[in-house]
C-alpha cells in the first residue's frame, strides 16, 4: 500500500510515521492482528513487540499464538494472564453494580479494554516501545476505550490503528495473508465473524449480523448451545454471595474465576445467555451484535434478585 494512503493524524496521540521505531502490538493471533504484525514491519519499517492478554477467552492455545507472532517477525512476544485482575477489579464491581447496558449487554468488552490498554502501556515501557498498535476499527467504541486510556496513562506514547489506515476489507486481508505467507486460523475457511470474548461473554459481528431482517444462523454460536439443541431436562443451580461477591456455586466454595467459568459452562450447556442486541455507538452508529453471555446471565440475575 502506498505510504501516502495513510490516514491523516487528527489527535495529538496518533503517531507520526517518521517517529515510529518500535511498536507494542496488541496481538490476538487472529486475522486482523496477524496481518497487522507483518504490515507494521513493512509500512513503518519498525520493530514489533507482540502482547497477548488472557482475559479468559475460551479455547485459546497461547503457546501457538506466541509461536505465530515470532514466526511473523515479532522481536518479542509476551502473554499475560490477567484473568484474576479482570475478574476482581473489573467484573466484580460490575456485578455489585448490576451493570448491564440496554437491558442485555453486560459490558464484557467495555470492561476488558481499559485493562488491556493499561497492560499495553506497562509492557510498552518495559520493552522500549514508542508506539502502541491496536486492531480496532473506526466504527466502534473500542478505539475510544483503548486510545483514551493510553493517552491518559502514557502521554509520551503514540498510537497507530492499522485497520483505520489500510483500507482493506476482510477479503483483502485474507489475500494479503496468503501473499505474505501468514497462517490464518481455520486455514482457507476463515471465520466470517469478528469475535471478541473473555470470561464474562462473547460478541460476534459481521456478515449477515448487520442485516436486521436476518435471523441468527447456527454457526455464530460457538459458546452457548442453541436452545433447540439444549438438554430437555432443566438444572437448578444456587449461587451464594458474601457482601455482593459470588463465593459458592451449588454449595461448593470457589474462587471468583473458577466460579465464573463453571457458571458459564452450565449456562452454555443449557442454552442460557443468547442476546440479539442493537448497540448505540459513541461514533454515532447503531450496530447489531450477537452476544453469548452464559456466566453473566446467571450471576447478574442472581445478584439482582438480592
Amino acid at each position: 500500500m502506498p505510504s501516502d494512503s495513510r490516514a491523516t493524524s487528527t489527535a495529538s496521540y496518533l503517531a507520526d510515521p517518521a517517529e515510529v521505531h518500535r511498536v507494542l502490538l496488541l496481538y490476538s493471533g487472529g486475522l486482523d492482528t496477524s496481518v497487522m504484525l507483518k504490515w507494521i514491519q513493512d509500512e513503518y519499517e519498525a520493530e514489533v513487540v507482540a502482547l497477548t492478554v488472557n482475559l479468559g477467552q475460551p479455547g485459546e492455545d497461547y503457546s501457538v499464538i506466541e509461536g505465530k507472532a515470532r514466526l511473523l517477525g515479532a522481536i518479542d512476544c509476551r502473554v499475560v494472564d490477567a484473568r484474576e485482575e479482570f475478574a476482581h477489579e473489573y467484573v466484580l464491581p460490575a456485578i455489585k453494580a448490576n451493570a448491564i447496558y440496554g437491558l442485555g449487554y453486560p459490558l464484557f468488552t467495555a470492561l476488558g479494554r481499559p485493562l488491556i490498554a493499561k497492560l499495553a502501556v506497562e509492557h510498552a515501557r518495559q520493552t522500549g516501545c514508542d508506539t502502541i498498535a491496536h486492531g480496532c476499527t473506526g466504527k466502534g467504541n473500542d478505539q475510544v476505550r483503548i486510545e483514551a486510556t493510553i493517552a491518559t496513562l502514557a502521554p509520551e506514547l503514540k498510537v497507530i490503528a492499522p485497520v483505520r489506515e489500510w483500507g482493506m476489507g476482510r477479503e483483502e486481508e485474507i489475500a494479503y495473508a496468503r501473499e505474505h505467507g501468514i497462517p490464518v486460523k481455520g486455514g482457507t475457511e476463515v471465520a466470517p465473524y469478528s469475535i471478541d470474548d473473555n470470561l464474562w461473554g462473547r460478541s460476534s459481528e459481521g456478515r449477515w449480523i448487520e442485516d436486521l431482517d436476518h435471523a441468527p444462523e447456527a454457526d455464530v454460536f460457538q459458546l452457548v448451545t442453541r436452545p433447540e439443541e439444549a438438554p430437555d431436562e432443566g438444572e437448578v443451580i444456587a449461587i451464594e454471595f458474601d457482601r455482593g461477591v459470588p463465593v459458592a456455586l451449588n454449595g461448593e466454595r470457589l474462587a471468583l474465576v473458577p466460579l465464573l467459568e463453571l457458571a458459564a459452562d452450565i449456562g452454555a450447556r443449557h442454552g442460557v445467555g443468547i442476546v440479539d442486541h442493537i448497540e448505540d455507538r459513541i461514533v454515532g452508529l447503531k450496530v447489531r451484535d450477537i452476544y453469548e453471555i452464559p456466566a453473566a446471565a446467571i450471576v447478574l440475575l442472581a445478584h439482582q434478585e438480592l
